[in-house]
């Protein structure tokens, strides 16, 4: 979904801006260097062992990997989904990418307010909440949106670094053939706390940190 000029004031309110952000580049994910190091965490510590001792993804990375905020606390899209593009409180991604790819010219604020929940939902289901329902955006988070005003004071980064850690417990799981969750935060970790594992060229300080490993730019 593009990032429309008009939203980003409640991607601010909300402290996910960063976030959108890294929309704009293309993040390489290496999944051999995240599997090698899911096979290194152990669930009953939620660390990762390695030869040197263990080591973990807190908070603090969360903020910086990221740049979410750490402290704190249907009809919302003018109109329902089609019945076959839901199932089991789920929509499918192309009715989002069919009802909000172009903001209307003629816009309200309301209207404003509509896109910019469509796009919040989109960054949560999608990069920091995501799983191996790939196609499909959740609909937990419609009562979170219901108000974008009090978006801002939720511990996005408390709730991410919780559903990370449940992620890497599942795919230690024998039976795991996929990766899920916030594969963008693991790797950025990766790449930061272990510098000879990271490309060649990103050793320029940006903030959010993950942003430096956006290898494209892409138009929106």
């Amino acid at each position: 979904m593009p990032l429309y000029d008009w939203i980003i004031p409640y991607l601010e309110i909300a402290g996910l801006y960063y976030l959108a952000r890294l929309n704009s580049q293309w993040f390489w994910v290496d999944e051999p260097l995240l599997s090698a190091f899911i096979e290194r965490w152990c669930p009953e510590t939620h660390t990762f062992h390695m030869p040197f001792g263990e080591c973990t993804i807190t908070l603090q990375d969360v903020a910086y990997q990221l740049g979410l905020p750490i402290d704190g606390e249907p009809e919302l899209f003018g109109e329902l989904p089609l019945q076959n593009k839901v199932k089991q409180m789920t929509v499918c991604y192309t009715w989002f990418h069919e009802r909000f790819r172009v903001l209307p010219p003629d816009v309200t604020d309301e209207t404003v307010r509509i896109y910019a929940r469509a796009y919040i939902l989109m960054l949560l289901s999608s990069q920091l909440f995501a799983d191996k329902n790939a196609n499909r955006v959740h609909l937990r988070w419609l009562p979170y949106l219901a108000s974008l005003d009090n978006l801002g004071r939720y511990s996005w980064g408390s709730a991410v670094l919780a559903w990370l850690y449940r992620c890497l417990c599942r795919g230690t799981n024998r039976n795991a053939v996929n990766l899920a969750g916030p594969l963008q935060l693991l790797q950025s970790w990766i790449f930061w706390r272990f510098p000879s594992l990271r490309p060649s060229g990103f050793n320029i300080f940006e903030f959010p940190l993950s942003s430096r490993y956006g290898c494209i730019i892409l138009d929106p």
